[in-house]
């Protein structure tokens, strides 16, 4: 089968290709750039790249056209393969058909964590010698892909993304993913420019949740209470953990993690010591994130417990995951993804742990929900485990100024407490 990517240059749409190559198809892609690392991994894995969005990219009439979330409406590509008549379907609905159907899918959603625990998990499937395949939105650093097949009928870890799946299908991406077993690392109101209320966003992990079979798999994290809440819909079997000390509510975890010395965990299964854990990542919400892979490898998917905790020092995490990038004059320079207040205050309490010297934290707010004001109270104290926060312009231009986050006001709210911040200006604002 001839498959046609648009927007291939994505992660998720990358990842999605290589599987398809994999899987023995041929593929193709189009995009308006193909920049390292992207391209020349593209490429080396198979795909027939083309540059631009045009019609003429469709003449050799494709089996299949997946067009990327990323294409707009308008997109002339998108556009012309409908008017075609040619079969068109979202990445999600790509990766369902042709992909998650032959296999056990392991879904990870969460508003924060999903990226780590996925890799965890793959990383340790694999690491015993199981065939899983996965598809995970980041590169991990110890594998040479974010994606492999594996075996059909074999597990597949796959990162559930709760954004939307494409410009004519406005519904979360891991509606389609068909879960056997999940993790609900946590629920928290993001992506305030496809759902409108906290309302909204919870509602698409309640349907998620519903689509658990029966003699299914929740593995939900017992310190949020709106995941306890969500995952009292579940029709299946459900498995809370959490760290000693989170605060649980009423809910009794059945695997607990508690902190030891060393940078290691003691693993508790139904009250019951399992092992020490060594762990391979900074902060307690990594340990969790651990906690919830170990329980989810075990039990859903039958892996034996010794051998998970033995792989688990070997694990090397992600790009822009507390990526060590380099070091000068002993200074030790980091990078992460984390955007959202809750992940900057839990990765900066990481380091803070973890690490020695002055901790500098440099922010530049980009996604949808960072750029706007929606958390604009809550950013000063994420930032409290930093001795200097420095926070860069806000990189949307198209917000107005109204919902605009204020790194000023930060900065300020920042030094009133007694901390070290400053916000920069724009070069365009400089300028003018």
């Amino acid at each position: 089968m001839h498959v046609h990517l648009i927007g291939v240059a994505g992660t998720g749409m990358s990842a999605l290709g290589a599987l398809l190559v994999e899987a023995g198809h041929r593929v193709s892609g189009s995009d308006t750039a193909f920049d390292p690392p992207v391209g020349p991994y593209l490429e080396e894995v198979g795909i027939e790249c083309l540059q631009g969005w045009k019609a003429s990219n469709l003449d050799a009439d494709p089996d299949l056209v997946v067009v990327g979330n990323v294409c707009r409406r308008d997109n002339p590509e998108a556009q012309e393969a409908m008017t075609r008549g040619l079969q068109t379907v979202s990445m999600p609905g790509a990766l369902a058909e042709h992909v998650l159907s032959r296999r056990k899918p392991l879904v990870v959603a969460g508003t924060h964590g999903k990226t780590t625990t996925s890799t965890l998990l793959a990383y340790l499937l694999r690491q015993i010698g199981t065939d899983a395949g996965y598809f995970i939105g980041g590169i991990p650093l110890n594998f040479e892909r974010s994606s492999r097949l594996g075996s059909e009928g074999a597990p597949f870890v796959i990162e559930g993304d709760e954004y939307d799946s494409a410009f004519f299908e406005k519904t979360p991406k891991f509606w389609s993913y068909q879960p056997a077993a999940a993790i609900l690392t946590s629920i928290e109101y993001d992506h305030v420019d496809i759902f409108p209320s906290l309302n909204a966003y919870l509602d698409a992990f309640r349907k998620f949740v519903e689509q658990l079979p029966s003699d299914g798999w929740l593995f939900a994290w017992a310190g949020d209470p709106l995941v306890r809440e969500v995952a009292s819909q579940a029709p299946c079997k459900v498995r809370f953990y959490a760290l000693d000390g989170d605060d649980c509510g009423d809910v009794q975890p059945m695997w607990l993690g508690m902190p030891a010395p060393g940078g290691a965990m003691d693993l508790f299964g139904g009250g019951s010591l399992c092992g020490r854990a060594t762990l391979p990542l900074l902060g307690r919400h990594n340990a969790r994130n651990t906690v919830a892979a170990l329980a989810m490898a075990s039990e859903a998917a039958g892996a034996p417990l010794d051998q998970l905790l033995a792989a688990l020092p070997g694990f090397r995490g992600i790009k822009r995951r507390q990526e060590l990038v380099g070091i000068t004059s002993g200074v030790q320079v980091y990078d992460d993804f984390a955007h959202h207040p809750t992940a900057v205050k839990e990765t900066l309490a990481g380091f803070r742990e973890r690490v020695g010297g002055r901790l500098i934290a440099v922010f530049e707010p980009r996604s949808a929900t960072a750029s706007r004001r929606l958390h604009q109270d809550a950013y000063p104290g994420a930032f409290a485990a930093a001795d200097v926060c420095i926070l860069a312009p806000v990189g949307r231009s198209e917000i107005s100024p109204a919902e605009k986050l204020d790194t000023e006001a930060i900065a300020e709210a920042i030094r009133s407490a007694g901390g070290q911040a400053r916000a920069c200006e724009s070069r365009r604002a400089k300028r003018s």
